[in-house]
């Protein structure tokens, strides 16, 4: 693909209405066969309303937060090679309503006019004692119902005059419990959890204590986090008609993500990129706690914002077909790995004992003293990313880390065990026509561990710390999530 050489996003909007696309999508698409498939479960559109606090109670305003339709975001998520997208709005006073009746039915539109496109209903919620999260709702007849149902019941920033005590950790744990209750269930994942950190190993508005309690609470449901966060594009942005509206809130800076406290790691919260940190310390409990990655999108940076497209840069990939029942069951299941600037387009982490064998999510069950081998197998596209640059991969490390059970306490957010347990260059891979293939081999496991891959296009040995106004296509990385390999007997 030709990079930034797109037309005006509501040119490509009108363009592709009008072109003879068909207007019923098939619901029941399958592909047969899973492969990987690029989305974005958090997305904003016109209907993440800004409000105006003169008027009792606050008069919402379309488009006062983001600006776009949700088929506009649509098109330019197909445009930029996605195969699926999660509609997931926030407001204030009685947004419930605004989901349900207004950006509900623009998503129902927005189906029929990109039917290529596998579409999810879903929100960003104001999550109870916490910052945000995705609620992503399976597709039914009635999502919009459901969602209204939560939304309208634990939705933080729901009630006029604002209420104190929806925003509680408990009251998240009683939102989960009804999200149990449904008849389908849907999935929680954490936005940008240490946003609001102070420091590297503190926290602020999320804390390791209450996703743990997610988790415990409603393992099927609140299944991970973003591990690398939206709003990526601070080192593109540039002035439109006004300065940017994120001025107010960056104050002359320009911080990657966000971040305005302590910084993310190489485009990744510190929760995911930390060594031995938070993710670490989940994993090593053996909790199927999964990893993401987003836009964010509100606003692009060309007209203001501080976003991406969402596909512009970072890609969430599920191993999956292409349906809605079977990416949410990959998204579930943690068949994911995640990356930035096109770094790669596939990745295969295959751990084998004896005749059996486990993919990235999935757990091996192997005998002690058994030797693992592992097959990493990635795809590193030889075309240009969306900024017109061909990055390649200049190392991928093997992460590892024992498998010791449930942590002392709640708030544990290292993991000592964790350790890198190779590093591999492009001399120790081979080709196997346009892959990359690494083999290694983990002598006699004695005891359970968890493993997973990451790479990068630096020379980074560790992601470092980002500097503001940082140009993100620089320092890419890509993360997989876990394979687990389980002893008999332990």
């Amino acid at each position: 693909m030709t990079p930034h050489r797109l037309s005006h996003p509501l040119a490509v909007l009108l363009t592709l209405l009008v072109t003879g696309v068909s207007a019923h999508p098939d619901e029941h698409r399958s592909d047969h066969n899973a492969r990987w498939l690029a989305g974005d479960h958090h997305i904003h559109s016109r209907y993440s309303v800004g409000l105006n606090r003169e008027t009792d109670p606050p008069t919402p305003i379309l488009g006062g937060d983001a600006v776009y339709p949700i088929a506009m975001n649509a098109v330019m998520a197909r445009q930029y090679g996605l195969d699926w997208t999660v509609a997931t709005d926030h407001g204030g006073p009685n947004h419930a309503r605004i989901n349900l009746e207004f950006a509900y039915p623009e998503l129902l539109e927005s189906r029929k006019a990109v039917p290529d496109l596998v579409q999810f209903f879903g929100m960003e919620f104001d999550t109870p004692g916490a910052d945000h999260s995705s609620i992503i709702m399976p597709h039914s007849h009635d999502e919009a119902t459901h969602l209204h149902r939560i939304e309208s019941r634990f939705n933080k920033r729901q009630p006029w005059p604002e209420d104190p005590s929806w925003d509680t950790e408990p009251r998240m744990l009683e939102a989960l419990e009804a999200m149990k209750a449904l008849p389908q269930l849907p999935l929680v994942i954490a936005h940008h959890p240490s946003r609001s950190a102070p420091d590297l190993g503190e926290y602020g508005m999320t804390a390791p204590t209450e996703l743990r309690a997610w988790n415990d609470t409603a393992p099927h449901i609140a299944v991970g986090m973003e591990g690398a966060p939206g709003h990526q594009a601070t080192g593109q942005m540039r002035e439109h008609l006004a300065p940017s509206m994120y001025e107010q809130y960056f104050k002359g800076k320009r911080p990657r993500g966000a971040y305005g406290r302590y910084p993310t790691l190489g485009g990744y919260d510190q929760m995911t990129a930390r060594l031995g940190g938070f993710w670490d310390s989940m994993l090593g409990e053996g909790r199927r706690w999964w990893i993401t990655a987003t836009s964010d999108s509100h606003i692009h940076w060309s007209e203001g914002g501080a976003d991406f497209w969402p596909g512009e840069y970072s890609n969430t990939y599920v191993l999956a077909e292409k349906n809605h029942g079977s990416i949410l069951a990959a998204l579930r299941a943690g068949r994911i790995f995640v990356t930035t600037g096109d770094l790669i387009s596939e990745l295969w982490v295959t751990a084998r004992a004896g005749d059996v064998q486990a993919d990235i999510g999935g757990s091996l069950a192997a005998q002690r003293g058994d030797d693992v081998n592992l097959r990493i197998r990635f795809l590193d596209p030889d075309a240009p990313n969306h900024n017109g640059d061909t990055p390649s991969v200049s190392r991928v490390d093997l992460i590892v880390g024992d498998i010791t059970g449930p942590a002392a306490r709640p708030d544990v957010d290292i993991h000592p065990s964790t350790r890198v347990a190779a590093r591999f260059t492009p001399e120790q891979w081979h080709r196997d026509g346009a892959y990359r293939v690494i083999e290694h081999t983990l002598k006699n496991v004695r005891a359970p561990i968890y493993l997973r891959v990451r790479g990068t296009n630096t020379d980074e040995l560790e992601p470092q710390p980002d500097r503001d106004n940082e140009d993100a296509w620089q320092d890419l990385w890509f993360y997989s999530n876990p394979v687990f390999v389980e002893l008999a007997g332990s």
